[in-house]
């Protein structure tokens, strides 16, 4: 997939090294004729051999998502669900897929609480935490409405890693080591991910899931259908039930992704795009952006006190929004419009001290205690086309493997996203974040997100497709590595890798990465700011154009790897 050799003139640097973390070092591809960057080297490859083929970008983003869901299974799988965004070249649009999770018809608001209070471990794991999964239909739906191969061509790559095994990348057998104990308590999980011994399996050790392969043959042969009717959602909701959820066969055939209208915002010269609610991510983002807009960042410097104390608080406006009035759009009326508006964030930035912070009901409504932040899950993937098609797509079972409930006879690992819900106002979720009424559970409703996926474009022209994985750092991380592409004018592997800090308002800490500079670390907490080191943040994985090559950035954090064509 790499370029030959007589790309080597136009490539001025054939790889681009920086050392950012232990996991690995961030190196740029380039293409001729596009891009796919995801989190796995293998998934990456899947997409761009479907470009090859002649496939569009949401082609090669349906072969990349499928194939992610099978080499990374610890962030996503066909048991969850995600956003996509799509920039579609010959209509000059960029259209939203919402195939986000959704509470069972027999949720209620009070399922987590117990004497009181909420019960966080019901919500995380176990049958109760599953929502009703999206992931089959939303990229199904996208593939039939603007793909161009059959089904069965996309699927290819994934059902291949299924059926014949692939080898146990770092991240995946770190989270592996991580969970294993837990995992232990599932057939399935147990007898893919662990060895005979229940101890688990290591690097390098090949992983075959057979009955993943069976399920993922079928859905290519018989559409969606498969998945969601029939004997497969009969034994999804068998298992579900026998972990004591409440999961029903008429959820799953239910279920329908949703279309909706991205939202967007001026930056520069640039328009970006992203994701509507129930994503709180494009709508902190763009707030964020509106708040910035009249800085001159680049005079400011990158990672110097003056610019990080200003994107710190930012982002504390914008957590104390999302908390406050995110949530479901078929459940309650978000206010994008005014927390969007020039008024709103000329306002915020008016609050804005350029010496100090303040106490964290000075943002919002005074917080629960709360977690720190994490990055358990998730998986992002970027793709740009020759023919100026983007895609940006998020996808995720929530937190690592999900509910820890696997479907022993279809492979199937079923996720958590029930814990994105506000099990109690103001009660955190397992990444520290709050939610208020807007996002409490309901029968139908879909739980609020942080996932961001985004498409930058410059006179109507794709230039930059961008999101990540990581729970709350999602909002953050893409927010800086979009900065320090479009304001800071640094190539995507640069921007990727370049250490990053993070503030979601509850806790009141300001979470910083190792490499980020100590002089500035020392000045802000001399501004009042609580300074923590965390060892890596989110994974972002981007693509962006200049002219017409395709530089691809997979996160270092994560060990992933963009492959051109």
């Amino acid at each position: 997939m790499r370029m030959s050799a007589d790309g080597a003139l136009w490539r001025l640097v054939a790889l681009l090294v920086l050392a950012v973390c232990s996991r690995g070092a961030a190196v740029a591809e380039w293409g001729h004729h596009g891009m796919v960057a995801a989190d796995h080297k293998l998934a990456s490859q899947a997409g761009a051999a479907i470009l090859e083929e002649g496939g569009n970008a949401v082609d090669a983003a349906v072969a990349t998502a499928f194939a992610v869901c099978v080499v990374n299974p610890a962030s996503c799988g066909i048991g969850g669900g995600g956003f996509m965004l799509i920039y579609l070249a010959q209509e000059h649009r960029t259209v939203a897929l919402d195939y986000r999770e959704v509470a069972p018809a027999a949720a209620s608001r009070d399922m987590f609480v117990r004497s009181g209070q909420a019960v966080p471990e019901l919500s995380r794991r176990g049958g109760l935490a599953i929502a009703v999964p999206g992931e089959v239909a939303g990229l199904a739906v996208a593939q039939k409405v603007y793909g161009t191969l059959p089904l069965a061509v996309v699927m290819e790559p994934a059902i291949r890693y299924a059926r014949d095994g692939f080898a146990i990348a770092p991240h995946l057998a770190k989270e592996i080591a991580d969970n294993a104990e837990m995992m232990r308590g599932d057939p399935l999980l147990a007898r893919v991910f662990l060895r005979r011994d229940g101890s688990p399996r290591g690097k390098g050790e090949i992983v075959v899931q057979a009955e993943l392969a069976r399920t993922l043959q079928r859905i290519a042969k018989e559409g969606p259908d498969a998945f969601y009717k029939g004997d497969i959602a009969t034994a999804i909701v068998e298992r579900v039930r026998a972990a004591g959820g409440i999961l029903t066969e008429q959820d799953l055939a239910n279920y329908k992704p949703e279309w909706r209208q991205p939202i967007s915002a001026r930056y520069l010269d640039y328009d970006v795009v992203s994701m509507p609610p129930p994503s709180s991510g494009g709508g902190a983002l763009l707030e964020a952006l509106g708040i910035l807009g009249d800085d001159n960042l680049r005079s400011l410097g990158r990672a110097t006190p003056t610019a990080s104390h200003l994107l710190a608080e930012t982002m504390k406006h914008v957590f104390a929004d999302r908390a406050k009035y995110y949530g479901d759009p078929g459940f309650v009326d978000v206010p994008l419009q005014r927390l969007l508006s020039p008024a709103n964030t000329a306002a915020l930035r008016k609050r804005i001290s350029s010496t100090r912070t303040f106490e964290a009901s000075a943002y919002g409504s005074s917080p629960s205690a709360a977690a720190n932040p994490d990055d358990h899950g998730t998986s992002h993937l970027s793709v740009m086309d020759s023919r100026g098609n983007a895609v940006a797509c998020t996808t995720t079972i929530n937190t690592a493997f999900g509910s820890m409930v696997a479907v022993a006879d279809s492979g199937i690992m079923l996720n958590n996203e029930m814990d994105d819900f506000a099990a109690q106002p103001g009660a955190p979720n397992v990444y520290g974040l709050v939610g208020a009424d807007a996002n409490a559970i309901a029968p139908g409703k879909r739980p609020l997100s942080s996932m961001t996926p985004t498409i930058v474009t410059r006179d109507g022209r794709p230039v930059l497709a961008v999101g990540g994985s990581g729970g709350p750092l999602i909002i953050s991380n893409t927010l800086q590595v979009l900065l320090n592409v479009l304001a800071y004018h640094m190539d995507a592997t640069k921007a990727v890798a370049a250490p990053r800090l993070h503030h979601q308002w509850t806790p009141s800490v300001l979470f910083v990465e190792p490499a980020f500079p100590k002089a500035t670390q020392k000045a802000l907490a001399r501004n009042g700011h609580i300074v923590r080191e965390m060892p890596s943040m989110a994974a972002i994985q981007a693509v962006r154009r200049d002219g017409d090559l395709f530089e691809g950035a997979a996160d270092p954090r994560k060990g992933g790897e963009a492959v051109g064509w």
